[in-house]
């Protein structure tokens, strides 16, 4: 799963990741986060400012090889853009406060 939201256009984007126990154990968590980082690393040369990625790797990122982890975060990230860049643009504050995941205004 990949959450995005923008942020203020001259700030560096920044990229989590959240890598649960039911990823595997502390060896295979590493090696999601290491494979992730990697991805995330390649992303930003793309969108090096104005971004807030979340990246939440699910269960079947273990067993995934790095090119169907590469594949599925490029698409996501695809995907995620696709949908910020259709909504309309807002003034942005106080940083990503106001903002859940993909940009949608909190309730």
């Amino acid at each position: 799963m990949l959450y995005a939201a923008a942020i203020a256009a001259d700030e560096p984007s920044r990229i989590g990741f959240i890598v649960s126990k039911g990823v595997g154990n502390a060896v295979v968590r590493n090696l999601v986060k290491r494979r992730l980082r990697e991805a995330g690393a390649a992303s930003l040369r793309e969108y090096g400012t104005g971004f807030a990625i979340v990246v939440r790797a699910l269960p079947a990122s273990a067993s995934a090889s790095w090119d169907q982890l590469l594949s599925d975060y490029n698409a996501a990230l695809a995907a995620t853009m696709t949908r910020l860049a259709s909504r309309p643009a807002r003034a942005v504050g106080n940083g990503s406060a106001g903002t859940t995941q993909e940009g949608t205004l909190r309730a």
